[in-house]
C-alpha cells in the first residue's frame, strides 16, 4: 500500500484539480447535457404557446420541476461526479494521484470541485433559458437558476462519493434517482427530507407559489440543506478514500 500523504500544499491542491476537470471535459457528455437542456427550452416554448397567462406560472413551474430536477441536474451531476474518481478507480490511475503530498480531504474537495465546474453551467445556462420561455415571469427564472446550482452541489458531492464507491456508478446513481427521489420519497414527508429533489423542488414552489409534489419544505432549507449535503458528502468521500487501497 503507498503512503498516506499529510501535507496540504496549495500547489497540489490546485494540480488535482485540474487533473480532474482535464477528465471532466469531453464533448459527449456536454452535448448530451445541453442537448436536453435545450431541448426542455423548446419544449417550453411550446408549452407557452398553448397556455393562457393565468396558467402560464403553473404550467411553466410544473414543466421545469417535471423535466430539469427530476432528470436533467441529477443526471448531469452523476455524469460527471461519479467519473471524477471512479475512472481513475476502473483504470488503476488513482495509484499516482496518491503519491501526490495532499491530504485526502483536499482530493475529494478538489474531484467534487472540479464535478461542480463543469456541470453547473452545462445545467444552469440552457434551463435558465427553458424557464424564460414558459413565460412564467422572472420568479420562475430566478428560483431555476438558485434551484439548479444549490442541487448541482448537492448532488455533485453525494455521487463522487458513490463513485469512488460503487463500480457501475452510473447505474447505482440511476437508481438512486428513480427509485429513491422517484418513488420512496413520495411515500412519507420523513423520506422527503432524504430527497434532494424535494429542496429544489421547494425553491421553486415557495417562489412561484405553485404547489409541486415534494415541494413543501420552506425556502430557507431549499437553499442551505442541498450545499450542506454536497459538504457532508466531501467528508464521506475522505473517509472512503483512508479506507481505499490501490495498487
Amino acid at each position: 500500500m503507498a503512503a498516506r500523504p499529510t501535507g496540504t500544499p496549495r500547489g497540489s491542491f490546485l494540480r488535482l484539480y485540474r487533473l480532474v476537470l482535464r477528465h471532466q471535459l469531453t464533448w459527449g457528455r456536454a452535448t448530451v447535457v445541453l442537448g436536453l437542456g435545450f431541448l426542455t427550452a423548446l419544449v417550453a416554448l411550446a408549452a407557452r404557446s398553448g397556455s393562457s397567462s393565468a396558467t402560464a406560472t403553473t404550467n411553466g413551474t410544473e414543466l421545469i420541476n417535471g423535466v430539469a430536477f427530476t432528470t436533467i441536474v441529477p443526471v448531469c451531476a452523476l455524469m460527471f461526479a461519479s467519473s471524477a474518481l471512479g475512472d481513475m478507480v476502473d483504470d488503476r490511475t488513482l495509484v499516482y494521484v496518491w503519491l501526490t503530498p495532499v491530504h485526502r480531504g483536499w482530493l475529494a474537495l478538489a474531484a467534487t470541485l472540479a464535478s461542480i465546474t463543469v456541470a453547473l453551467p452545462l445545467a444552469l445556462v440552457p434551463l435558465t433559458i427553458a424557464a424564460a420561455a414558459t413565460g412564467a415571469g422572472p420568479e420562475l427564472v430566478w428560483a431555476t437558476a438558485l434551484a439548479t446550482a444549490v442541487g448541482t452541489i448537492g448532488y455533485c458531492g453525494l455521487f463522487t462519493a458513490l463513485g469512488l464507491r460503487f463500480r457501475r456508478a452510473l447505474v447505482w446513481g440511476i437508481a438512486y434517482i428513480l427509485v429513491w427521489e422517484g418513488f420512496v420519497a413520495t411515500a412519507s414527508e420523513a423520506a422527503a427530507t432524504l430527497s434532494l429533489r424535494a429542496y429544489t423542488a421547494s425553491i421553486l414552489s415557495q417562489a412561484t407559489g405553485v404547489g409541486l409534489r415534494l415541494g413543501t419544505l420552506t425556502m430557507a432549507s431549499g437553499i442551505i440543506v442541498p450545499p450542506l449535503v454536497g459538504l457532508a458528502a466531501v467528508g464521506l468521500t475522505t473517509w472512503l478514500l483512508t479506507r481505499t487501497d490501490v495498487d
